[in-house]
C-alpha cells in the first residue's frame, strides 16, 4: 500500500480506540518496552511527547518512568521548522502550542547525539522496519543527524500487516518495532 493509504487506515483505527483502550494499549506497549530493552540510570532515551488528539501512545508512562529512574530524557520540539532536542526532568515547565502539542518551554536545544534510544511516533511500520509518520520528514532527519548506534524504536498499537509499497531513498528505516503484542527487530532482515 501507499504511504498516504496507509497514513489514513491507520489514523482512522488509532482514532476509533476509547481513551481507555488507548492507555491500557500504551501500558503494554511500555511494559514490553522495559522488558525487552531494560533502560538503565544514566541513558539517554529520546522519547516524543504524545499528541493527545491524535490519540498516539501515551509516553508520559514512560517519561515518568525514566525520570524517576534517573534515565535522561530528551523532547523534540520545532523551531524554525527544524527539530531540537530538549532534555528534560522533573521541574520543566511546559507549554501546549499551537498544534495542541505539550512542549517545554524553552528553546534551548541540548545539542545531544548519542542517544541509546530514540522512541518515534508513527502512524504505521510494515515488516522491514519502514514507517509512516506524519509526512514532515522531520524523524528522518534526526536520524540523519544522531550517532549510529542509536537503537531507532517506533511504538504503535497495531501488528504490521502491509508492506509500504513507496518507501523513498532517504527513508530510514527502525531498528525495532514495540507493540501490545511484542518486540519486533529489523536488524536481521526480518521479512
Amino acid at each position: 500500500m501507499l504511504k498516504a493509504e496507509l497514513r489514513k487506515k491507520y489514523m482512522q483505527k488509532r482514532k476509533a480506540l476509547s481513551i481507555d483502550e488507548a492507555f491500557l494499549l500504551s501500558q503494554k506497549i511500555f511494559e514490553n518496552f522495559i522488558g525487552y530493552f531494560k533502560p538503565e540510570e544514566g541513558e539517554k532515551v529520546h522519547i516524543f511527547i504524545p499528541i493527545q488528539k491524535f490519540n498516539e501512545i501515551d509516553t508520559r508512562i514512560f517519561i515518568q518512568d525514566f525520570l524517576t529512574r534517573k534515565i535522561r530524557v530528551y523532547v523534540p520540539k520545532i523551531v524554525d521548522d527544524k527539530l531540537i532536542n530538549i532534555e528534560i526532568n522533573q521541574n520543566t515547565v511546559f507549554e501546549t502550542n499551537s498544534w495542541g502539542i505539550s512542549e517545554p518551554v524553552t528553546n534551548e536545544d541540548s545539542g545531544e547525539i548519542h542517544f541509546h534510544y530514540v522512541i518515534t511516533p508513527l502512524l504505521y511500520c510494515d515488516k522491514k522496519g519502514n514507517r509512516v509518520g506524519y509526512g514532515k520528514g522531520f524523524y528522518d532527519g534526526l536520524f540523519q543527524s544522531i550517532s549510529p548506534e542509536t537503537k531507532k524504536i517506533g511504538v504503535n498499537y497495531f501488528d504490521p500487516d502491509e508492506y509500504i509499497d513507496d518507501v523513498w531513498e532517504n527513508d530510514i528505516s527502525l531498528d525495532y518495532l514495540v507493540t501490545p503484542v511484542e518486540v519486533l527487530s529489523f536488524l536481521n532482515g526480518l521479512q
